[in-house]
């Protein structure tokens, strides 16, 4: 199957899919752009800040390479990742690697609340069955891990990781149904440690830091265990439109200027089209300090763009964004001192010195960090008892003691003092030149 031309619908309410527009393969083949079609301009809203509501074909924004090569705007993020691309090439087998074909082949349970059809007048995404069950994990991890191998498989197996195995990410992972809710079933990749029970400690852990996080259960299977982690993007039937970080930020840069990927600019961004009832975008910029800290002290390198996300709230009234709840978030175990996404003055240098350097961005002062800086220590101090807690077996515990309790990031928590980021004394009334 060619595809040149593809169609995208909004699903916030799947039983009522809603015509956005075109989506036209561009750029030589290394992008996709999207045209609104009339009664969206009419009605609808612009799926990101790059993508007003102005009836022209939007294109990927910069120069694409080969490893570059997106579509425009928040119809980027309805694509898979590594893991799901690797799934269709192995089933699907598209003559050619598109992101076209990407985009058409990862089906209709997509992250986020966006379609795409080969029809403009009904939604008709490539076909899928049922999801797999709770009590289909164990043969379901079966299936990946010969994926993964690139062995064959049955055709049963074919149809179960068709209708769960396409969903983004760079690790093996499959979407089930539990409960009648969707969940996102990580599977163990040969790790040197449990990583999927590691990151359920993890990410158990943050809650316990004020950090927002995604509901996840450890399943034990025959020799290790997967982490089910329940889709935030979903709620009571309906779909939410959600956006990475990296799209977001990508929106937000002037034309023709590189985006800052990093906490900060995040935070900036969250300030400025955050939700502001209740003071959500200020509690919500304050929480990704808390986040940025916590992946700093358990070792958490991978926080790319790809792993904050972004949650519309009634995008169709006013395009407001919530921080969506963290995921993805467990040591490295690499100890090689610095994160993926800009912390501060010092770059991405894993440091709480670089973290307090840009508070103000987060709307903190220098006293309300190390207030935060102070909880998440607390909080990383007492991890080895919670990962045992978890299960997590001593001999992984050790092995992450050596990075989390290492000289590095434990000689930070030790030497962190809240006082020396206290508020400077109030000036003396009187003027300037008063002696």
């Amino acid at each position: 199957m060619k595809l040149d031309l593809l169609h995208l619908w909004f699903l916030g309410d799947p039983a009522a899919p809603r015509y956005v527009g075109t989506l036209r393969l561009v750029e030589a083949g290394k992008g996709v752009s999207l045209q609104y079609g009339p009664a969206w301009l009419a009605t609808g809203f612009a799926l990101s800040e790059d993508l007003p509501l102005v009836d022209i074909e939007h294109r990927p924004a910069g120069r694409l390479q080969a490893a570059t090569a997106r579509a425009a705007g928040a119809v980027d993020d309805a694509r898979p990742d590594r893991w799901g691309e690797r799934v269709i090439q192995y089933i699907d087998r598209p003559k050619r690697l598109s992101v076209m074909e990407y985009l058409y082949f990862a089906g209709d349970d997509r992250f986020g609340a966006l379609g795409v059809s080969t029809s403009d007048e009904a939604y008709l995404p490539r076909p899928g069955g049922p999801l797999p069950r709770l009590d289909q994990v164990q043969s379901l991890s079966e299936v990946v891990a010969k994926v993964a191998a690139a062995e064959p498989i049955t055709e049963t197996e074919r149809r179960v990781l068709t209708s769960g195995g396409s969903f983004g990410g760079a690790k093996p992972k499959a979407l089930v149904e539990i409960a009648g809710e969707q969940w996102v079933v990580k599977f163990y990749n040969g790790e040197p440690l449990d990583a999927p029970l590691v990151e359920h400690a993890t990410l158990t852990l943050a809650a316990q830091a004020g950090i927002r996080v995604a509901e996840t259960r450890a399943l034990p299977l025959v020799g290790q265990h997967a982490l089910a982690v329940r889709r935030f993007d979903r709620a009571d039937g309906l779909r939410i439109h959600s956006i990475s970080a990296g799209t977001a930020l990508r929106a937000a840069a002037p034309a023709g200027q590189e985006p800052e990927l990093g906490y900060p600019a995040l935070a900036r961004l969250l300030r400025r089209l955050g939700l502001a009832v209740d003071g959500a975008h200020a509690a919500d910029a304050a929480e990704l300090f808390r986040r940025m800290v916590f992946n700093i002290l358990i070792d958490n390198t991978d926080d790319h763009e790809k792993n904050h996300a972004l949650l519309a709230v009634a995008a169709d009234r006013h395009g407001r964004f919530r921080l969506a709840p963290a995921y993805d978030v467990l040591p490295s175990n690499s100890g090689q001192g610095f994160q993926e996404f800009i912390c501060g003055d010092m770059g991405r240098d894993s440091t709480l010195a670089n973290a307090m350097s840009q508070c103000q961005a987060f709307g903190l002062t220098p006293q309300e960090a190390a207030a935060h800086v102070q909880q998440v220590i607390g909080v990383i101090d007492g991890w080895q008892a919670h990962f045992a807690a978890c299960g997590v077996t001593h001999a992984d515990i050790a092995q992450l003691a050596e990075r989390i309790d290492g000289d590095e990031l434990l000689g930070q928590r030790r030497a962190f003092d809240p006082s020396t980021h206290a508020a400077p004394a109030p000036r003396p009334r009187g003027g300037a030149f008063r002696r």
